[in-house]
């Protein structure tokens, strides 16, 4: 009879002589666990790194590159996240991520496309929204490893849940869930769940700004602008003034997408030509360099500038 071993069995070869060497038993499962544990280890140092701020999607001013790229991105986002699911650099990287693929291009896309077809329009507002509200979701996920259950408190009561954060460290994420949930809202054109949820952006955003209304050069300030001008009915246009006054003076005019907010939420509610056409020359001057860290949050707000302008004779009556 043939006794050797075949290329069959020499799994349980191995396993038969690890049984009977203690030693070797151990070593086989350390190694195991050693594999694991280098690859949880890769994946943290990336979360890391991610999480630490800003982006190299973020610092390019190439926005088609930036737009190409994106989907790879989120989709690697997702998988590193599914890795590593209570890691908070990861949950804010790909939080931001959707917030920039759903605001910046899709919903973009979608204005560009409503008047020659709205049913498309109408699709990609619609995906727009799904995108907005996978970014939020990661930035509860985020919020719940400080404050488990925060979500369901934030639903059933967003003052309340808000008051529990005391740590202004805790600003970035609600910027991102604020701007995310406000996406989110404003891609789904009416839809009455969604804007039930006014309450819940109206909150994160005023306790950001209590906690830190300085993050980030003015960029809650900035945020408010373009948020209480969206909201449904008239704005307050005591608020929306303030808002940009102390977005200004912290910026230092080196934000664009502040002139273009403004723009959109006063002068053409205003009906003020004159107005529009400084704040858009204003906002396509800005240097990029003045916040390199942000080239592309420039690009892209030059980009609608640019949109708004060709488009201006729509939005005015003579």
């Amino acid at each position: 009879m043939d006794r050797s071993p075949t290329r069959q069995g020499s799994g349980r070869g191995i396993a038969a002589r690890a049984g009977h060497c203690p030693w070797l038993a151990c070593a086989v499962v350390a190694l195991c666990l050693a594999g694991c544990s280098v690859r949880q280890l890769a994946v943290d140092a990336m979360g890391d790194a991610l999480g630490s701020g800003g982006s190299v999607y973020e610092a390019d001013a190439d926005v088609l590159l930036v737009g190409d790229a994106l989907p790879f991105s989120l989709k690697l986002l997702d998988s590193l996240i599914v890795e590593s699911p209570r890691h908070r650099g990861l949950l804010v990287a790909g939080s931001r991520a959707y917030l920039l693929y759903a605001h910046a291009y899709v919903g973009f896309e979608a204005e560009s496309a409503a008047r020659e077809d709205v049913d498309r329009a109408n699709a990609m507002r619609r995906r727009a929204s799904d995108l907005a509200l996978r970014g939020h979701v990661y930035t509860l996920r985020a919020l719940e490893l400080a404050h488990p259950g925060i979500g369901a408190r934030l639903a059933a009561d967003p003052g309340a849940a808000m008051r529990e954060l005391t740590d202004p460290r805790e600003v970035d994420l609600l910027y991102v869930a604020a701007a995310t949930l406000a996406v989110a809202i404003g891609q789904a054109k009416g839809d009455a769940a969604m804007l039930a949820r006014l309450p819940e952006v109206d909150a994160m955003l005023a306790r950001a700004l209590a906690l830190d209304e300085g993050w980030n050069d003015g960029a809650l300030h900035e945020l408010a602008v373009t948020w209480r001008a969206a909201r449904p009915g008239l704005p307050d246009r005591a608020a929306v003034d303030h808002h940009y006054a102390r977005a200004l003076a912290l910026a230092g005019g080196t934000r664009a997408a502040l002139f273009v907010a403004y723009a959109e939420a006063v002068a053409v509610r205003d009906q003020d030509r004159r107005q529009f056409d400084d704040l858009l020359a204003r906002a396509l001057a800005v240097d990029g360099e003045a916040r390199p860290n942000e080239r592309l949050h420039t690009e892209l707000a030059k980009r609608r500038a640019r949109w708004l302008a060709a488009h201006a004779d729509l939005l005015f009556v003579e």
